[in-house]
């Protein structure tokens, strides 16, 4: 988490200062969005499997809630900031100040008194093989496969019902910048309230039959933009998204604590990261399905199409033991055997 941090911090600053030698281009840009993303999925997967071993694994729905509303107070202060920031220091000026930024993330990370276990190093470690213990580990499990079979449908139909949501607004409903920001500013309201809703709900409804519930009762709220005409009917439709991202998050947090729970100290890297690469990787199809079938049915269509997908995803948790599970697991699930 520091390395990573330091190095974002790094390449970050090397387009304030490409700038300023006159050597910026736009493949410098990409190589440092590249580069930038990568260690970001280092980071994402190395706090999600830390956070166990910080805050232990009884408060584990609490943890993850406080992450949650950290991440969705900044998604809402961030653009906020940065788009008058840019306008008054400049785009290159900008990104030193999310270079000192990272920096000071990694400077506090350092400041965790937590001890942390170091790993047994293997012999002959093997990369292919710890993705495939990863892989299978999550596979074998109905609760951790039916988590990563539900988020891979609802990435996929998110990802496609926001290609097309932007081309709506502007094109068919004739909103301009400020009222599409408004749009966006409520959804990141409503992620805050679901990650403080979160662990009171849990608790209420239970950790495993919130996760399917928690979309069911709000993805469908999604279909009141698709029908929508301008006017004050666009801003009750918003008011579905942002539900959706309030139900977004009480479903991550209680799902994530579900991951961390079941799985062994040993393996907790190689689940995070399996458990993301498989819904992220429906998200570059999503764009592409967002983009042919907003070609073929319409903004609108494909909204309707978006709206579906991301209800459907209930459907492998519903399946699940997780509908019935109201607790935490409180053993880890045994290993298998190589």
């Amino acid at each position: 988490m520091i390395s990573t941090d330091l190095a974002r911090a790094l390449f970050l600053l090397t387009v304030p200062v490409a700038w300023w030698a006159g050597l910026l281009t736009i493949w410098w840009l990409y190589s440092v969005a590249l580069v930038h993303g990568v260690f970001t999925v280092f980071f994402d997967v190395a706090y999600v499997s830390y956070l166990p071993h910080l805050v232990g694994r009884g408060s584990l729905v609490e943890g993850n809630s406080k992450l949650s509303a950290i991440r969705s107070v900044t998604s809402i202060s961030g653009p906020m900031v940065a788009g008058p920031l840019v306008g008054l220091v400049g785009a290159p000026a900008t990104l030193l100040v999310s270079s000192a930024g990272m920096t000071v993330s990694g400077l506090l990370t350092i400041t965790i008194r937590k001890r942390e276990e170091k790993p047994d190093p293997s012999e002959h470690p093997q990369l292919a093989q710890e993705i495939k213990d990863g892989l299978k580990f999550v596979v074998k499990y109905p609760t951790l496969r039916a988590i990563m079979l539900g988020d891979a449908i609802f990435n996929l139909f998110l990802v496609m019902y926001q290609k097309m949501l932007l081309v709506f607004l502007e094109r068919e409903i004739g909103l301009q910048s400020f009222g599409i920001g408004l749009i966006f500013s409520g959804m990141g309201c409503g992620a805050l309230l679901g990650a403080l809703l979160a662990t009171r709900v849990s608790k209420r409804v239970g950790q495993g039959p919130v996760i399917w519930p928690a979309s069911l009762v709000t993805c469908p709220l999604t279909a009141l933009m698709p029908l929508a005409r301008g006017g004050w009917s666009v801003y009750v439709a918003a008011i579905g998204l942002a539900a959706l991202s309030l139900g977004g998050v009480v479903r991550v947090v209680a799902q994530s604590s579900f991951q961390q729970a079941l799985t062994p100290d040993r393996l907790l890297g190689r689940m995070s990261a399996t458990a993301r690469f498989v819904p992220w990787g429906g998200i570059p199809l999503g764009g592409l399905l967002g983009g042919s079938s907003g070609s073929v049915f319409g903004a609108a269509g494909t909204l309707w199409i978006g709206a579906a997908g991301m209800t459907l995803s209930v459907l492998p948790n519903f399946l699940s033991p997780l509908r019935t599970m109201r607790t935490l697991p409180t053993e880890k699930a045994p290993e298998f055997a190589r």
